[in-house]
């Protein structure tokens, strides 16, 4: 059971990874996005980055005690 919810976590976490890191290469042809500067760009990126690591480091961490590394 602890191996299905480390892989969906493990998903989820890749989806905000990617939404993150290349989805901001679309900000610009969003109406929305038009007059924002930078730092609002990297703040909204880093924001997406935080669900990232939100499932990405308890699947870890499962997965090491799964293995006995913890």
């Amino acid at each position: 059971m602890k191996g299905y919810l480390t892989t969906g976590m493990l998903i989820l976490s890749n989806i905000f990874m990617t939404l993150a890191w290349y989805g901001h290469l679309k900000f610009k042809e969003l109406k929305w996005f038009e007059n924002v500067g930078l730092i609002t760009i990297v703040l909204i990126s880093w924001g997406l980055a935080l669900f990232e690591y939100a499932f990405q480091v308890p699947a870890n961490r499962i997965e090491q005690k799964n293995f006995g590394f913890i």
